[in-house]
């Protein structure tokens, strides 16, 4: 996979930024059944172009590997950078 084809795949289910696995499933099956051939607005095309780029996506998900310095926990995770003053 190359950026190219994770861009398009992106720009073909919606997504503008950040989401999770979860919302991406939701947004493909709502999608999917918008487009499944059977239905009035299905399209075979349209519907094998969202599985190539849920199946894309899915992809790059699962095999993410995440650098494990303090700027990237900090980054990914912003409100626990402070967590020590939570008792206070």
């Amino acid at each position: 996979m190359d950026y190219e084809e994770f861009e398009k795949a992106a720009d073909t289910l919606g997504i503008l930024t950040r989401t999770s696995k979860k919302d991406l499933k939701k947004k493909y099956l709502k999608l999917s059944k918008k487009f499944h051939p059977d239905s009035e607005t299905g399209s075979h095309e349209k519907f094998q172009e969202l599985k190539e780029a849920y199946d894309v996506l899915t992809d790059y998900m699962d095999n993410f590997q995440f650098m494990c310095d303090e700027e990237e926990f900090k980054q990914q995770f912003p409100s626990f950078t402070n967590y020590k003053n939570w008792n206070k």
